[in-house]
């Protein structure tokens, strides 16, 4: 590799209310681990952002001020984040960073206008969806496990896919139509935290190879010892299944 992997964590400083540090730590030790190297840069609130060599981007969830405050960031620089997703770039998006990601969402009953970047958007439920949530997904073999926590509701537009189907009813994107997150090219779009990586070790791994491969390195990654992982995988599937 010419140049490490570049993480990009997206205004930790406001979105920080689902432990998604511990997504960052879990891209970056499954590099370190595997001898691949990386480094990871925070942009924060104010702070120009740079996604020209960016492989990996995570955009975190908050409280709605702070959501609404990165939204207003956030739109004076959305070319430069849908250029990144248009030339196939590793984002993952969680919960309220989703919902950005989309052309609007509401908090409480005014309409925030979201970044366009997907066809995607999020009316006001009347009541939170709450709970451990598992799904099926083509990212990977064994069920996504994780919480979800939101009272928006999110619609997928007619070309945007689910990220998984929800194996327990009343759970997901809207709780009616089984569907969970978004997978659009290198996006992952969920409102699974926790937070999600480090329960779901295969996605991790998704989003690195993926970036990789974007980088023109034809890799498999070696597998590592996750035993530690798949027991708290399992224990979370137990309880979102039973």
């Amino acid at each position: 590799m010419d140049r490490p992997l570049r993480i990009v964590h997206l205004y930790p400083d406001a979105l920080n209310l689902y432990g998604d540090g511990g997504n960052i730590a879990s891209l970056s030790k499954r590099c370190a681990w595997r001898g691949i190297p990386c480094r990871v840069d925070q942009v924060l609130m104010g702070q120009e952002l740079d996604l020209s060599d960016a492989d990996v981007v995570l955009l975190g969830g908050g409280a709605d001020r702070d959501q609404l405050a990165v939204c207003h960031e956030l739109q004076g620089q959305r070319e430069k984040l849908a250029a990144y997703v248009a030339d196939g770039g590793v984002l993952l998006a969680i919960c309220g960073g989703y919902q950005l990601l989309g052309h609007y969402y509401m908090m409480g009953e005014e309409r925030v206008e979201g970044l366009h970047v997907l066809d995607i958007e999020t009316t006001a439920g009347t009541t939170r969806l709450i709970g451990n949530v598992a799904i099926e997904s083509p990212v990977c073999e064994r069920p996504i496990v994780g919480f979800e926590n939101h009272a928006g509701r999110t619609l997928l537009g007619a070309g945007e896919k689910p990220l998984g189907r929800a194996m327990v009813h009343g759970t997901g994107n809207n709780g009616e139509d089984g569907g969970e997150g978004v997978l659009h090219d290198g996006v992952v779009g969920t409102y699974l935290h926790g937070p999600i990586l480090p329960k779901n070790p295969s996605v991790t791994d998704w989003l690195l190879e993926r970036a990789l491969r974007r980088r023109g390195l034809d890799v498999k990654l070696a597998p590592l010892a996750d035993d530690i992982e798949t027991l708290a995988h399992d224990v979370a599937m137990r309880i979102a299944t039973h």
